[in-house]
């Protein structure tokens, strides 16, 4: 085993840092956005069908902006609610718990949601809590009593590939050298045994004679 596999340490609970958490929320974007758009062309499409007409959605519009703002808090806080992660969060493994490392929960989970925007809002001086902080806890985190790590264990996760590759070279048992078959043997011992004297075993005549 190199010095970089036996350096390797479990990253489980340990508090995520600002790469993941940003990543996951680029991803987490780009789904929100994804299944928006294309709920919208399902929605303009129906509405085709049954009007005859053309429809078309302005995306600067007010009402597709309050659409994408419901259905943006719906992702948010129904995935902390549910399991303490989003899709883009299980992805980078990291999860939203409560200081105590309890599940998030719906209270915290709707809390955090609501004043997400405000990190933003500040000029994205909320997030700077994530760089300084000793429990990486941003502005949102602080107010919904949270604090986001890792859920996975990369030493843990290494050693049980270590297992499978080491089980995968293990050579298969060479059987034991058996002797010849039972009947194999018993023909060999009639064969190796000493015939019988001719002489020694014919009757003896009646005259006395040999």
């Amino acid at each position: 085993m190199t010095a970089g596999l036996r350096e390797l340490t479990g990253l489980r609970g340990h508090y995520a840092g600002s790469v993941s958490r940003f990543l996951g929320y680029a991803i987490d974007l780009g789904v929100i956005s994804g299944l928006f758009g294309l709920a919208l062309a399902v929605v303009s499409f129906v509405a085709s069908l049954i009007t005859g007409h053309t429809v078309s959605w302005n995306g600067s519009g007010i009402p597709v902006a309050i659409a994408y703002g419901c259905w943006w808090f719906v992702y948010f806080a129904y995935s902390w609610a549910a399991s303490g992660k989003t899709f883009g969060m299980a992805v980078l493994g990291v999860q939203v718990v409560s200081r105590e490392g309890a599940t998030a929960g719906p209270r915290r989970a709707i809390v955090r949601t609501l004043v997400f925007p405000l990190s933003f809002l500040l000029l994205g001086l909320g997030f700077v809590g994530i760089l300084v902080d000793r429990e990486r806890r941003a502005l949102h985190d602080v107010i919904a009593g949270t604090t986001v790590v890792y859920t996975w264990d990369a030493r843990a996760q290494r050693l049980r590939f270590l297992a499978r590759d080491d089980l995968a070279q293990v050579p298969a048992p060479v059987p034991a050298q058996q002797g010849p078959p039972e009947r194999e043997r018993t023909v060999t011992q009639h064969q190796a045994a000493p015939a019988p004297d001719s002489a020694s075993n014919r009757p003896a005549s009646r005259d006395g004679r040999g």
